[in-house]
Order: C-alpha cells, then sequence, then structure tokens
C-alpha cells in the first residue's frame, strides 16, 4: 500500500500501486488538469509513472521551473512531429532544450525556408489541438536500433547503437511519431499552448567538422502568452543594443576574417577600455592588490605540472620552437605561482594579492564566436590570493563584498550567486574537494548571501562562486568568480615557511570581477544600448558653434574643459547647428554645448543633455560641478 507524502507534509495512503495522474485527481480536479510531471523522489518523472510504494511526490505544474523545462522538451518533440509529417523523407536527430526554448537538428535535401517554418508552426499548433496522448514505451536497445532503421530513421539508430549493449531504452509516441527520449514529457500534446518557431541555423552532425551538415530548428515554449510575448519584446530590444552594430555604428571596434575571435580597438572603443582598466587598477590598489605581469608563453613543462595539458589542451594554441613545445597562456594562474615561488614566502606574508591584466587566448571554435562577447584573446581583471586555509572565508567574504560593489558602480544592482561544484574531469582527492566546497559555502554564509548550487560545473582544479549580473532588458551575464584552489600551488611547488618554521603549501584563491574586459564592455554597450554613462563616454561632450564668429570661444571651451580632466571635442564645421546636433545625438553623446554669440558674450554655453533635454545656459564652473557630480554617482571610486 503506498504511502505519498506531498510537499506540505501530509500523507495519501492508497490500496494499490497509483499514477502520479491519479494522485493528482485524488487532490483536485484543477490539480489533475495542470499536471505535467512529477518529482518522485527527487526525480522527474511522467504522470504515468507508477508508484508502488512509500515515496515523497511533488506534482509538477507549469508554474514549476521544472514544469517550463518539460514543456520546452515536449515541444522540441512537437516540432519533430510536423517536420515528419510536412517532410516524410526528413530525418530526425537530437532536440534538446535550451535556454530560454529548444531547438531540433534535422537531415534534409534542401534548406528549410521562412515559408516552411511558418507552415511548420502552423501544424505544430494543430497538433496541439488535437490533444494527443504522448505515451512511454521501453524497448531492449537491440530491438530500439532494429526499429528506427525499420522507419528509416537511421541517425536515431546510430545514437542507440552507442548505448552499452544489453540495456533498455525509453521511446515516447504521439500520434504517428515515436522518437528516443529519457522524458519526462508531457501527458498530451494539447498542454502545449504557447510555442513561437525563432530561426533555422546549421549545425554539424554530433558536432564534428567532419560530418553531415544538418539543419537546426530554434523555437521557444512558455507556459504563458504574455510569459512569451514578454521575451519577444526582449529579443526585439536586445537587437536593437547588439554591440556589434554599435560597435560600427560608434566607431568603437571592429573584427575581421585575418583575425577570427581578435579585436581591432579604434580609438573611441580604446578610451572605453581604459576608463574600465583605470577603475579597476584603482580597486587592485585600494584592496591590497600587487599588480604583476607575466609572459604569454610557457614552456609545456609547466602547463603539465598545472593540469593544463592534461585537462585543457584542446583549448590551448601551441607552438614550438628549437624542439621545446609551448603553449600561449589561457590562464595567468601558474605565471602568478612562479612569481611567488621566487623567493622564500613567510606566513607573515600572507595573505599575498596579485593583480594582473592579463592577455590569454583559447582556442574557442569558431561558430562559437560572439563579436567581443567570446573571442578568442581576450584580457581578465585577473588575480590569485595565496592565503592559508584559516584565511580562506575572510578573503572570499571580503571579495564577496567587493565584487557587488564594483557592479553597482557599473550600474548593475541585480547580482545571482551561483556555487559551481567540483566536475568529472578534475584534479585532487574527494577530501580535498569537500574542504574546498565547504569553506565556499561558509563564505557565502558569512556574507549574508542566498546561492544556487552548480553540481558538476566547477573547474578541474577546484569548486568557484559565480556572479551573475542582470542587464537592463532581463538578461543574465556571468562576470566574476572566485575558486578555491588546494591543487595547483602543491603541483608547481608553491610553499611558505610557517609559524612553526615548517614549510607548507599555500592556498590559492583564483578570483576576476569583470572576468573578460571585452566580454564586460559589450555587456556594457548592451546594457545602456550604447550610451554610456559619463564616466564611461569615449566623447563627454562636443562643442557646437553656430556661425564662425564663435570659434575662438569654443577653442578656449573645449581647452579649459581638458584640462579639467574631461574628454571633450570641438565642431567647428560651417554647418548648420541644426544637423551638427542631428548628426552627434546619433553619436548617443553624453553633452552637447552649443556657443552662440549671447553664450560667447556672457562666458557661457548652451547645454543639451542626452534625450533632447535642454538645460539652458550654464558657466563652465557649474558644468565642471555637474559633471563632477555625475561621475561620483555614477562610479564611487572611478
Amino acid at each position: 500500500m503506498p504511502n505519498i507524502t506531498l510537499p506540505d507534509g501530509s500523507v495519501r495512503s492508497f490500496e494499490q500501486p497509483v499514477t502520479i495522474a491519479q494522485v493528482a485527481a485524488s487532490i483536485g480536479a484543477g490539480l489533475a488538469k495542470a499536471a505535467l510531471a512529477g518529482r518522485v523522489d527527487g526525480k522527474l518523472v511522467d504522470t504515468s509513472f507508477l508508484i508502488e510504494g512509500d515515496v515523497a511526490l511533488a506534482i509538477v505544474t507549469d508554474k514549476d521551473p521544472d514544469g517550463l523545462e518539460v514543456i520546452r522538451h515536449s515541444t522540441a518533440h512537437l516540432l519533430a512531429y510536423a517536420v515528419k509529417e510536412l517532410f516524410p523523407e526528413v530525418q530526425v536527430t537530437i532536440g534538446p532544450v535550451i535556454e530560454n526554448g529548444f531547438f531540433y537538428d534535422f537531415s534534409y535535401k534542401r534548406p528549410f525556408t521562412p515559408e516552411d517554418l511558418e507552415k511548420i508552426e502552423a501544424r505544430m499548433t494543430e497538433l496541439a489541438k488535437r490533444d494527443i496522448p504522448v505515451e512511454r514505451s521501453v524497448l531492449p536497445r537491440d530491438e530500439a536500433v532494429a526499429y528506427f532503421k525499420s522507419i528509416g530513421e537511421h541517425y536515431k539508430a546510430e545514437i542507440i547503437a552507442s548505448i552499452p549493449q544489453g540495456e533498455d531504452v525509453s521511446l515516447y509516441r504521439e500520434g504517428d511519431f515515436t522518437d528516443l527520449c529519457r522524458g519526462p514529457h508531457v501527458p498530451s500534446t494539447g498542454k502545449l499552448k504557447v510555442f513561437k518557431l525563432m530561426k533555422v541555423a546549421g549545425a554539424y552532425w554530433r558536432g564534428d567538422s567532419k560530418n553531415e551538415m544538418l539543419q537546426r530548428i530554434y523555437g521557444t515554449a512558455w507556459a504563458r502568452k504574455e510569459e512569451q510575448e514578454a521575451y519577444l519584446h526582449m529579443l526585439e530590444e536586445a537587437e536593437k543594443r547588439d554591440h556589434r552594430r554599435l560597435g560600427k555604428q560608434l566607431d568603437l571596434f571592429h573584427l575581421q576574417e585575418e583575425a577570427p575571435g581578435l579585436v581591432f580597438w579604434h580609438p573611441n572603443g580604446w578610451t572605453v577600455w581604459q576608463a574600465v582598466e583605470q577603475y579597476m587598477r584603482a580597486v587592485y590598489r585600494d584592496n591590497g592588490y600587487q599588480e604583476v605581469r607575466c609572459p604569454q608563453i610557457l614552456d609545456r613543462s609547466l602547463w603539465e605540472k598545472s593540469g593544463h595539458w592534461e585537462h585543457y589542451k584542446a583549448n590551448m594554441f601551441t607552438t614550438e620552437s628549437e624542439s621545446r613545445d609551448y603553449a600561449v597562456k589561457p590562464m595567468n594562474c601558474p605565471g602568478h605561482i612562479q612569481i611567488f615561488n621566487s623567493d622564500l614566502r613567510s606566513y607573515r606574508e600572507l595573505p599575498l594579492r596579485y593583480g594582473e591584466f592579463g592577455a590569454c587566448h583559447r582556442n574557442e571554435p569558431s561558430g562559437a564566436l560572439h563579436g567581443i562577447m567570446r573571442v578568442r584573446g581576450f584580457t581578465q581583471d585577473d588575480g590569485h590570493v595565496f592565503c592559508t586555509e584559516d584565511q580562506i572565508e575572510s578573503e572570499v567574504t571580503a571579495f564577496n563584498s567587493l565584487v557587488r560593489k564594483v557592479y553597482a558602480d557599473f550600474g548593475f544592482k541585480d547580482v545571482a550567486v551561483k556555487l559551481a561544484l567540483r566536475p568529472d574531469s578534475r584534479v585532487g582527492s574527494d577530501e580535498v574537494w569537500d574542504k574546498a566546497e565547504g569553506a565556499l559555502r561558509a563564505a557565502l554564509r558569512a556574507s549574508g548571501l542566498e546561492w544556487e548550487e552548480l553540481p558538476g560545473e566547477g573547474a578541474f582544479y577546484g569548486p568557484k562562486i559565480e556572479f551573475h549580473i542582470k542587464d537592463a532588458i532581463g538578461r543574465s551575464w556571468q562576470c566574476g568568480t572566485v575558486q578555491v584552489d588546494f591543487s595547483m600551488p602543491a603541483r608547481l611547488g608553491a610553499e611558505y615557511v610557517g609559524e612553526d618554521n615548517g614549510r607548507h603549501t599555500p592556498v590559492m584563491l583564483h578570483r576576476a570581477i569583470l572576468g573578460s574586459l571585452e566580454r564586460f564592455i559589450g555587456i556594457l554597450i548592451e546594457n545602456h544600448a550604447g550610451a554610456l554613462p559619463l564616466w564611461l563616454a569615449p566623447v563627454q561632450a562636443v562643442v557646437l558653434n553656430i556661425s564662425e564668429s564663435q570659434a575662438d570661444y569654443v577653442t578656449e571651451v573645449v581647452k579649459t574643459l581638458r584640462a579639467r580632466g574631461f574628454r571633450v571635442e570641438a565642431d567647428l564645421r560651417n554647418e548648420k547647428i541644426t544637423y551638427k546636433i542631428r548628426e552627434h545625438s546619433v553619436r548617443k553623446l553624453p553633452y552637447l554645448l552649443v556657443v552662440g554669440d549671447k553664450e560667447k558674450a556672457a562666458d557661457v554655453v548652451a547645454v543639451r543633455a542626452r534625450g533632447n533635454q535642454d538645460l539652458g545656459q550654464m558657466s563652465l564652473d557649474k558644468i565642471v560641478e555637474r559633471w563632477q557630480d555625475e561621475i561620483s554617482s555614477f562610479a564611487g571610486t572611478a
């Protein structure tokens, strides 16, 4: 007789085995209708799952995050069903859930067109309205291979054949369409009400460029229409804010085929870079970091000792000289340990904090590159803290506070915290990982922070806290991180003399606040839609004359404001003032200062702030006071 414990602690008893759907019905008709899946003793399963013993059960509806994932997974299958009905010669491959939606890869003789997508989406809507039951079955591996071969689905047969012999596989059937899947899925297609197909892209079978190029159809799916509409609106906003388009429009940077994944910074863009870097340099200085600089290329033997050669070689650029193998550094940590090792250290020196604007190179796949957000060459605001085990909590707690202050200075107040735990491929014993993960949890508790845990997503040498900032249109970006590493210092021979006069291995904390400066600047550009705040804007103001008679006064104004430390330009062209104002407004400049005969005579300027705000006439002292206040209120220590 199953005894089922529900989330509120109540227990329901049944005289015979019962499905999750039946349990939901016993609670109420509303829940029975809303049920999408269930979580039995923590495992997500279909509503048809049969409960035969005592369990803890949560009914999953579209109000639960798990419910949305089940909806999206099921909508991917609905997409494949519709494609097979419309294009019977198509072969289906895989269709996973991704952030905000799903995709499915297909093999077909010709490219899908926008008109095809419209037809497919219409057929999906029709199949959903039919409310077709979704049924799970199990077959032995070899029988499943034979079945998919018999219906001409050779990709599915290949996937199943890679499963160990003797294992069973689960299949899901809706109408005439059967797919391989672990599930779970919604009980019927009628649960899928809000979805949209987005685009078609190319994708290699199994991600290998040597294999066939497939067609990947992307879609999005939601529990409620208003949620999808909000998401689509966000995408429209994101397109307007695309840093690649704005980078060109504002003359910040460019990329070109001869240097894939590497950035050409123009004067305006490099000015933004320097504003960010100098701000972070002050953060280093004010928080006890000593700035260092390490070589770009290091001998293979060092990367072998650090563990990178074994765990990260596929992402490293390598070279050879005089029969020696070298790697271009993908990370700064081994170099910082060499600086630590260059002298005999005492426990009195700890914690010892090094910071570097370290240029790194990683061999990212060309398909993963994305403007300056995902590149092969980047610079980190990287730092490493060498400390004792007893100092971990205080150092990480201080860092947690610092990182949130920095984000606030850049205008990001909404910060989520995640704890990435041990991956399968790692160095160090379980005991060491227990210690490292425990230390980070203790620091998070001491900081008064809430966090989400991410099993398997830590670095190969240690767990890490991740900081995710939310931008102006609700997108989340992972930037900062702090990692506890008990392994790499020992592997590279780092030691200090303890209070007992014995030799000890320090703990190393890897930490970055912005992460990649390239990526962070891309985030800033998109967050502000190119209209960067005054302290970051490459040109903070342009002084415009109405006629030739004010040219000398314009030059004097520019000279005065530059002497006060502001980035100001003059526009003395013989053009109508309305034309010049309109042209500079497109550059998203914070301020335009207009000078006519009245302004010149009164030793003032007419001030226009971004957004066509007319602030009237101001003296230069008043302008300087306003700008200084604006900068200090936005960037506390800039």
